[in-house]
């Protein structure tokens, strides 16, 4: 049975992808909703002739490709470093980031209000303020911005944030594991921070060795090694009570910097793609929708506080790369989708509510409000960035008649 509920569930995801596509729209929120709708929260609960439920159960293997799916989500980001090119342009990068930062604060102050503590408070914080790099980076391809003059402030906010998150996810990690205890957490925070430390190391003067390791014509040995490299290190890093994630991210660096990291992009690509979606459905797979009742208006509240927010620091973040009022709009609109990284940061959650470490009726109000924050904001980024036209011309009469007047 496990080997057909996986292959019921791969073939949940491809019409679930195959429906996206035909309707313009990110595949994430239709994974999750596909995974919610086959797990035991709502096919669970019907009974049905014969076989009884029907529901996919969360396997071993589906657990375990959603942990493949974050890390190679991650190493995809740090392919995309490149230690050099980010210093070229590092003040207008750390300008525009620092002001998007302001997001993170206006999170931490919603949580602390909603929840009246700091340890949900901070995780919500991370929920809020962390934009979809892969969301916004389809879009930017999809719509051809990728070439156009609003692609690099995009992709330089989108920079500075996954380098915040990498951190704040040691430490969130820590802190969660630690029952919100920040002086129990503080020596896992240590080592956290040391290990980042360690592979900042790696990706600065490892470059030959993993030169080394990909120096071969045969692109399975190249396959075979880089994923060796990430999952072992992924795996280390966790044992050590380091988010995989922040570690796939670094290792994602280092080869950033070899001359074979196009090809490793390009045999990865799927690999990438296909345990990604497996993340997604098994976030849909664990979160309970009836839960959607008692945080719907949560989300609305989130929303309505937290898009414009973005919709501010965005325009300013292009304003940092000298744009116009135009090109600043776009990238005040890409910069409101949330994804991948805002469920990453709801499972820290259901982990220390696994390990005991964290209240389980917390981490799944934590989750559902994650899933239904990043439903919403999936959609209403992408659908802003391919209907941007409106809101550029609504944005020059005023912006330009205001600082021209």
């Amino acid at each position: 049975m496990a080997l057909l509920d996986v292959g019921v569930m791969f073939a949940a995801i491809a019409v679930a992808g195959a429906l996206a596509d035909r309707l313009g729209q990110s595949v994430i929120p239709f994974y999750i909703l596909v995974g919610m709708g086959l797990g035991e929260y709502v096919l669970g609960r019907v009974s049905l002739p014969v076989v009884g439920t029907a529901a996919v159960p969360e396997t071993e293997f589906i657990a375990l490709g959603a942990e493949l799916g974050i890390v190679f989500l991650l190493f995809f980001l740090g392919l995309e470093f490149n230690l050099d090119r980010l210093l070229a342009r590092r003040s207008q990068i750390g300008t525009a980031g620092t002001i998007d930062l302001a997001n993170f604060g206006v999170g931490l102050v919603f949580g602390w209000l909603v929840f009246g503590a700091f340890l949900p408070a901070f995780l919500i914080a991370g929920i809020v303020y962390i934009s979809s790099s892969a969301v916004i980076t389809k879009s930017l391809i999809d719509l051809g911005w990728i070439a156009n003059d609003e692609a690099e402030p995009l992709l330089g906010t989108l920079v500075y944030e996954d380098l915040f998150i990498a951190v704040y996810l040691s430490v969130a990690s820590a802190l969660v594991l630690g029952d919100g205890d920040v002086a129990a957490a503080a020596t896992d925070v240590g080592i956290a921070l040391g290990f980042i430390a360690g592979l900042l190391a790696l990706v600065q003067f490892g470059t030959p060795v993993f030169d080394r390791l990909v120096a071969t014509d045969n692109t399975e040995f190249i396959t075979l090694r880089s994923i060796a490299a990430v999952v072992s290190v992924a795996g280390a890093a966790l044992a050590l009570g380091v988010s995989e994630a922040v570690a796939a991210f670094f290792v994602g660096m280092a080869f950033s910097a070899t001359g074979s990291a196009h090809e490793i992009e390009t045999l990865l690509e799927p690999v990438r793609d296909t345990f990604a979606a497996v993340f997604f459905f098994w976030i849909g797979l664990v979160t309970d929708p009836l839960l959607f009742g008692g945080i719907a208006a949560l989300v609305a509240v989130a929303v309505v506080v937290t898009a414009p927010s973005k919709l501010v620091t965005g325009y300013f973040a292009g304003r940092a790369f000298d744009l116009d009022v135009r090109r600043s709009t776009r990238v005040a609109l890409g910069m409101t989708t949330r994804g991948e990284f805002s469920l990453i940061i709801a499972t820290i959650a259901i982990t220390g509510a696994d390990a005991g470490a964290f209240d389980p009726a917390l981490a799944a109000t934590i989750n559902a409000f994650a899933v239904g924050y990043v439903l919403v904001m999936a959609v209403l980024g992408t659908t802003l960035m391919q209907y941007s036209g409106p809101f550029e011309s609504v944005a020059v009469s005023w912006l330009d008649n205001s600082e021209t007047g």
